[in-house]
């Protein structure tokens, strides 16, 4: 009889004594846990900023290509229909993946997706397997589908999108629309946590929540991120409009983790819980930050949450809301423990300490180059743009700053570049390459009046925008202490990080 190779026989004893040691728990249960960490250290840890590359395999590479084309002949993220029959049909017709793990739901307006990869993170630390299903993405669509801290890799992106496309393909037939863009990918996600399998899923919903896709989801913890307007025209003109259609995403029984709101927005929330019986822990209440210090490559706090204080934290972003979003996260993370409920503990502080150093949020206030400092920051909204302008302002000191803008048809592109008004020396309008990004000129128009006209620069190619923005900055010397902030879009710090070299 052959031997086993060193390393699968390491393997096999891991599991095992993961196992054995398991001795208080279900059995079954324990064999699942330690398939699941096995699995965990057999793919190591996630490396790099989770943004990864196309293919080096030019057949993997057609075929990711192949299924890219199929879905952008779908309704785009931007047509939708207020509606859960198609996504609801497609998950009964596959069994129902979503049921098959336990998950924290999170809407709101800002800070979404910083505060998925926290709570991923912390998870992770927590010896959980986790999927994370987040949008948009910044350079590639596999981004949107993580597992374990990474995104899934193309192969099995493409696997998962074949494996589901007959299924697909009879919810279109049967219905009066076919499945949308982000209706194909909620699935995908849905049944690739399912075949993992995960022990936990944290879900970011596309657009409000009522009606979003993932809301297919029966999460224990609903996280509402501050509401700000924005998608108006969709989600309604008002905060408590809009904080309406956010507060569907809260079930029976649930938690309701709510960072600081609006007060007619926070009332709206509150009602709903009453409804459904929900708890409710809110930010500046149950949990916060209790003090927050500049720090080399980011920043030193110390929070409350539902258990108790954890000071030490390490955060390597930068900018107050980071750090009122690491304390949403962990105030999630707490009550899918049962802390403040069940349990009168907190989390174990150095663990909680080592999730949050390794946390990484591309395209959210990123340095990408220094001689001159380029910054990227994802900022498409008034608030957003506040945010981030007050983020650049406290972390970098900027002498001079140069903006790069450039943003969307459909967004409050005035407040956005009043918001950067006070700190743009001045501005770059240019556009990026979807279909949805506002003309340079009628950007530029609408600059002019916020800025003066001698403030403002037009390059419709945002390659040729990134280099007049550096020369700009250079032109005050190597030590002059000048920088350049891109923002406007999601798609545009993409494609700029993509020019800057990164990924």
């Amino acid at each position: 009889m052959s031997e086993r190779p060193q390393n699968e026989s390491d393997e096999s004893d891991e599991f095992e004594e993961i196992v054995g040691a398991e001795t208080d728990r279900d059995p079954d249960l324990a064999v699942i846990e330690a398939g699941s960490r096995t699995l965990r250290a057999q793919s190591g840890p996630p490396q790099g900023d989770g943004i990864p590359a196309r293919p080096a395999d030019p057949e993997v590479d057609r075929a990711l290509r192949e299924v890219e084309t199929e879905l952008a002949k779908r309704w785009p993220e931007t047509k939708l229909d207020p509606s859960l029959v198609r996504i609801e049909s497609l998950m009964d017709i596959l069994g129902s993946p979503q049921r098959a793990f336990p998950s924290i739901h999170i809407t709101g307006t800002n800070g979404k997706t910083s505060t998925a990869r926290m709570i991923e993170s912390l998870l992770g630390a927590f010896d959980l397997r986790t999927g994370r299903y987040t949008s948009p993405h910044v350079q590639s669509i596999t981004e949107r589908i993580s597992l374990d801290g990474a995104p899934i890799s193309a192969e099995r992106f493409v696997e998962t999108y074949q494996d589901i496309q007959p299924y697909i393909d009879m919810v279109d037939g049967q219905q009066e629309h076919r499945l949308s863009f982000f209706e194909v990918l909620t699935g995908m996600a849905y049944a690739a946590f399912a075949d993992a399998p995960v022990d936990i899923a944290v879900v970011e919903v596309g657009m409000g929540g009522s009606w979003d896709a993932t809301n297919v989801i029966d999460a224990g913890v609903a996280v509402i991120m501050p509401i700000s307007l924005d998608h108006t025209e969709r989600l309604g003109t008002t905060p408590e409009q809009i904080a309406t259609e956010k507060a569907g995403i809260v079930k029976q029984d649930a938690t309701v983790v709510l960072a600081q709101q609006p007060v007619e927005a926070a009332s709206v929330v509150l009602k709903r819980a009453v409804e459904v019986d929900a708890t409710v822990a809110r930010e500046g209440m149950e949990f916060g930050v209790l003090s927050r210090e500049q720090a080399v490559g980011g920043q030193l706090l110390t929070l409350r949450g539902l258990g108790g204080e954890y000071p030490g934290i390490f955060l390597p972003l930068y900018g107050a809301h980071q750090a009122h979003n690491a304390a949403v996260a962990l105030a999630a993370v707490e009550a899918f423990f049962g802390i403040g409920t069940q349990h009168a503990r907190t989390l174990d502080l150095e663990t909680v300490r080592s999730a949050f150093a390794s946390v990484t949020s591309p395209g959210r206030m990123e340095v990408v180059r220094r001689s001159p400092t380029v910054v990227l920051d994802a900022a498409h909204n008034p608030a957003g743009a506040r945010s981030a302008a007050e983020a650049v302002t406290e972390a970098f000191g900027f002498s001079r700053l140069v903006g790069v803008v450039g943003a969307s048809d459909d967004k409050d592109v005035r407040g956005l570049l009043e918001a950067f008004e006070p700190i743009f020396a001045e501005v770059v309008v240019t556009r990026n390459s979807s279909h949805r990004a506002m003309d340079p000129d009628a950007l530029a128009a609408i600059a002019v009046e916020v800025f003066g006209p001698d403030r403002v620069q037009v390059e419709p190619r945002l390659d040729d925008a990134l280099e007049e923005a550096i020369t700009l900055a250079e032109e005050e010397g190597e030590y002059s202490g000048a920088g350049v902030l891109v923002t406007g879009s999601v798609i545009t710090v993409g494609e700029a990080r993509l020019l800057l070299g990164k990924g």
